[in-house]
C-alpha cells in the first residue's frame, strides 16, 4: 500500500472503500444501490454547500 500514499486522496478512499466492500462479503448488488444513495447523498450536500457559500 505504499504506492498509494502518494495518490490522490479520491484514490485513496476508492481503494479503500473497494477493500472493505469486497472483504464484508456483501452482495454486488446491495453494494452498488449503496454506493447509489451515498452518491445523492454527497451530491445534495455539494449542492447545499454551494448555496451556502458567502457572495464577496
Amino acid at each position: 500500500m505504499d504506492l498509494l500514499k502518494d495518490a490522490p486522496q479520491e484514490t485513496q478512499l476508492a481503494v479503500d472503500l473497494i477493500y472493505l466492500l469486497e472483504t464484508s462479503d456483501i452482495d454486488t448488488d446491495v453494494v452498488l444501490k449503496a454506493l447509489e444513495i451515498v452518491k445523492n447523498d454527497y451530491l445534495t450536500k455539494q449542492a447545499t454547500e454551494a448555496t451556502c457559500l458567502p457572495s464577496e
